[in-house]
């Protein structure tokens, strides 16, 4: 069965050109249809449906426009006479299953990559022009390469390489691969394919893992949206009218349908858990220092007063665990620190809050909170609800120093690519002369009482010493965070939200970039956190209360009026509908095992819900 994917060409990836650009309806075939298999039952072989063409990216060998299209045979379930390898099988039983001898590495890859390539033209079939959910950089040649070497070595040892033995794995765009390209999004940084493996790339092929695509991210990676000038858009699974968050949202959206078994991300300000919670997926983001970073692109090399973390995206939260917690470098970067099983107590004292005390927090929001509490408390663990002191504080530490040097050397990227929409208010304040700045903070200040002139006042270059105040800041804020929380009451983890709203509309970044708040606090503090899917948007219970009032809590109410009122307000339950909604799990510095030990306390006392492998079908399209 054949699946046709458009290549586009290094040549066209020149300063100036943009594949975005050639995608217009009559550059490429999308009327050729192409008849590929469906699951529908426990064996799919006699099922089919109509797809159309699948535009999968573009690879280093690939040769100019579109007049070499490329065929390639690729089966969604890849049946054989042990059965069919099912992409709705988690990793621990993919690799199961091969030293049963049940499947190969290749099967189970063919599997992958049909699955991979079935997503991308299902959400074809719901967008026009050249909004695509997942763009991404294929490795299908390489990865069979890979897979042919692991069955040779299995056929003749009977030994497994490693945890991750043929386990098909997806990567964000920042990790370097040899031979591939890493541009996140820049147009400029194409045609430079990588000449080494990143280090958390190498130690995941060495345990087995074939890496087989690489997923798209927003433009400088500092937005929680997903959207560049030389990939395009990536939308929700579940409803293309919003995003599937950022920036590891291409990671998040594959992840929800099936097309991948685990990803790897990276996060600085939420970049992990926002596409997990948004797209109904769990994930890790480990202390920072735990998983190294060597190998990984990024916008402002050098800036270490705030750490990206390293870590997995997954269907399952068995998937979360080791692939996270991976072996030191060689250039004993990370924390020599192996991963290791943790016992808990049988009852756990978990706090949690339902605001991050800047905004009013939306009923599908709280909601998720209180679900996730109530089921503990069924269990017989004890939930105290408490005040959060500390997240605009670390917002502005993470503001401050964020926008230390004025955005200079991130924007340098650019080239002749114009900025996304989702930096503009990030990116506004340095850009501005200084007297408007403080023009715009009087008038937030005066008519609004808002959190933005607070924020927006901090958003310009720094000098050296405004820079080591606000390092000194961090620190000080980090150590509060123990004393007014941690030590205080006693918690074993800390259940919050992921953000006051259960996801943004396209363009919603843009003027809400403080939603983020939430999950920064945890990048200031480097505290390790796991999300976790919880529930659905329900117009039934999640509508706002018939008395309540923008601003009326004393927050921001500049930005709750964009969130909540006029005509078109963000929040919408009945257009949010079946969005997945999840929380964030807190841990202590350097406990990452004991945040994947409560994952699992909190997910079986959950139960079923409806989220996991098999579970994706979109509940919403609408043309974009």
């Amino acid at each position: 069965m054949k699946i046709l994917y458009i290549t586009s060409l290094p040549s066209l990836l020149q300063k100036g050109n943009r594949p975005a650009s050639l995608l217009q309806k009559g550059n490429r075939p999308c009327s050729q249809k192409e008849t590929v298999p469906a699951r529908k039952g426990n064996c799919p072989c006699s099922q089919k449906e109509t797809v159309p063409a699948v535009i999968l990216g573009y690879t280093p060998n690939s040769t100019f426009g579109y007049v070499s299209d490329v065929h390639v045979d690729i089966d969604v379930w890849h049946c054989t006479s042990r059965g069919c390898c099912d992409v709705t099988s988690v990793a621990s039983e993919i690799v199961q299953r091969i030293a049963k001898g049940e499947w190969t590495s290749s099967e189970v890859l063919e599997a992958y990559i049909a699955r991979s390539a079935i997503a991308q033209a299902k959400i074809r079939q719901f967008s026009s022009g050249i909004s695509i959910l997942t763009p991404f950089t294929v490795l299908y040649e390489d990865a069979r390469k890979q897979a042919k070497e692991l069955d040779a070595e299995f056929a003749s040892t009977k030994t497994l390489r490693g945890p991750f033995h043929g386990v098909p794995v997806s990567v964000k765009d920042n990790y370097q691969i040899e031979g591939y390209d890493a541009t996140i999004g820049f147009t400029a940084w194409a045609n430079n394919p990588g000449k080494k493996d990143a280090c958390v790339v190498a130690q995941l092929r060495a345990a087995g893992a074939i890496i087989f695509v690489k997923t798209n991210v927003p433009q400088t990676m500092l937005a929680f949206e997903c959207s560049n000038p030389l990939w395009g858009r990536t939308t929700n699974p579940w409803n293309n009218k919003y995003t599937c968050g950022g920036s590891s949202g291409g990671e998040g959206a594959l992840l929800a349908m099936d097309g991948s078994a685990l990803g790897i991300g990276s996060d600085i300000g939420g970049s992990l858990r926002i596409p997990a919670s948004y797209c109904g997926v769990y994930s890790l983001k480990p202390t920072a220092e735990r998983v190294s970073s060597i190998g990984t692109q990024a916008v402002r090399p050098g800036f270490e007063v705030i750490r990206s973390s390293h870590g997995s995206l997954a269907r399952t939260v068995n998937c979360s665990a080791k692939l996270s917690l991976v072996k030191k470098d060689s250039s004993h970067q990370n924390v020599p620190m192996p991963y290791h099983t943790v016992e808990l107590p049988s009852k756990l004292r978990f706090g949690y809050y339902l605001s991050d005390g800047m905004m009013e927090s939306s009923p599908a929001c709280k909601r998720a909170v209180l679900e996730t509490v109530s089921a503990l408390r069924k269990q017989g663990h004890q939930c105290i609800e408490f005040t959060s002191p500390l997240n605009a504080s670390a917002m502005e530490v993470f503001l401050g120093l964020a926008s230390s040097d004025g955005h200079k050397k991130m924007l340098s990227h650019l080239d002749s690519d114009p900025m996304e929409d989702s930096l503009f208010l990030v990116t506004l304040g340095p850009r501005l002369p200084s007297f408007v700045r403080k023009l715009a903070c009087w008038i937030a200040k005066t008519f609004f009482h808002s959190l933005f002139p607070r924020f927006f006042s901090l958003a310009r270059e720094k000098s050296v010493l405004e820079f080591t105040d606000f390092t000194d800041q961090r620190n000080k804020v980090a150590a509060a965070w123990y004393e007014q929380v941690r030590d205080k009451y006693g918690f074993d983890e800390i259940i919050a939200l992921v953000q006051s709203l259960p996801v943004i509309p396209h363009g919603g970044a843009t003027y809400l970039s403080v939603l983020a708040a939430a999950t920064i606090t945890y990048n200031v503090i480097d505290s390790p956190v796991g999300t976790i899917p919880v529930t659905r948007v329900n117009p039934d219970t999640d509508n706002l209360s018939t008395d309540f009032v923008v601003g009326a809590s004393g927050r921001s109410k500049m930005f709750e009026t964009r969130m909540y009122s006029g005509k078109n307000p963000v929040y919408d339950p009945k257009a949010m509908e079946g969005i997945p909604v999840g929380v964030q799990l807190v841990g202590k510095k350097w406990e990452d095992e004991n945040v994947l030990a409560m994952m699992h306390v909190v997910d079986a006392a959950l139960g079923h819900r409806g989220f996991g492998p098999g579970s994706w079908e979109p509940i919403k399209t609408v043309s974009i």
